[in-house]
Formats: structure tokens, sequence, C-alpha cells
């Protein structure tokens, strides 16, 4: 049985995307306050990553968000294994599928994913895709959180956290430094009594 893995790039106050627009505003890109260094630690953290994932699940947005950056055609080891990969779409409107292995998760997208999970025997990965993680925690979808803290406060911004039907309790398994200055957090789901 597949586990689903949310991978998150979040800021202090849990921020995940700033609002189109604002990216060039006071906000910035964040990648432009990491040092070089650091920059590099999180292309290997997440070339690992992808090295121990069966597949990939995204929502539209985020999968448009990857073939507008050309990963569909980008060369080199991490996009390479990053194409190599099944990638799941979950969408209620058309992708355009220009990137190699991928397919809509159609219908019902609880009951699908609980499927694929059934499926996958691994790591199924979750990049960005904020409405779809919100989604998954949710329905109790999510296995494990795997959070790279940046360091510093947004204040505005679409969140990681929505609102939840119940508490979602996670316990720490794992902490280490990507870097000079990102703290990546993995939390699992504790499994309801």
């Amino acid at each position: 049985m597949g586990r689903i893995v949310i991978s998150e790039n979040v800021s202090l106050d849990g921020v995940i995307e700033i609002a189109a627009g604002e990216e060039d505003s006071r906000f910035g890109r964040w990648f432009e306050w990491m040092t070089a260094e650091d920059r590099d630690a999180w292309a290997g953290a997440e070339y690992e990553e992808a090295l121990g994932a069966e597949a990939l699940l995204m929502g539209r947005r985020s999968y448009e968000w990857f073939v507008a950056r050309g990963w569909a055609s980008r060369t080199g080891a991490w996009a390479d294994r990053l194409r190599s990969l099944p990638k799941h779409v979950v969408s209620s409107s058309a992708v355009d599928l220009a990137w190699d292995n991928t397919s809509i998760v159609k219908g019902d997208a609880v009951e699908e994913i609980s499927a694929l999970k059934q499926q996958v025997k691994g790591d199924i990965v979750v990049y960005a895709s904020g409405r779809l993680v919100q989604t998954l925690i949710e329905h109790d979808l999510a296995d494990e959180l795997r959070l790279m803290v940046y360091p510093f406060v947004l204040g505005a911004g679409e969140r990681l956290f929505g609102e939840t039907s119940d508490k979602k309790p996670m316990r720490l398994v794992g902490t280490r430094m990507v870097g000079d200055g990102i703290p990546l957090l993995t939390y699992r789901a504790v499994p309801k009594p």
C-alpha cells in the first residue's frame, strides 16, 4: 500500500503561496532570499525525495506551474527522475498532458486517491497543491508531511492548513537542516484509535 507524502515549502507563518501578482512586490521571490549554498542543498534534498518516490500527485494549478516552468523538457538527473515518475493530476477541468507519464484523477478525488494508495507500493509525493493538500488532510489520506520551513514571516498569502472538521494529530519523526538556513521537519499522521 502506498503512502501519501506531502512535501511543502512553507514560511514560518504557514504561507505556501503568495497571491498572484505579489511575487514581485514587497514579498519577493522566496528563492532570492536563499544563499546559493542553501539553494543547492534544497535542490539536493528535493532530488533525494524524488528518488524515493514511486509516483507524484498534484492539483491542476501546481501541475500547470511545473509545466510552465519547463519541467516537462528540462534535462538533468532531477528532471529526468520527475519525468519518469507516474504523475496523477486532480482536476475537474481539462489539462494539457504535456509532461510524460501523466494521467488525470477523474471522479470523486477522495475515492480515487484512496484507490491509488492501494495500487502504488511506496511514496506518492504531493508537491505544492494547497487545495488538494487540505482535502487530503481533511479526509485522513495524508500519511506524512515534509515541511521545508523558510526563516521568514510573510503575513499574507495562502496557508498550508485550513479549517478541519476534527483534530489531525501528527508526530514529529525527523528534523534536519537543509543547507545553513532551512529546517526540514517530517511529521507522520497518528492513526485514530
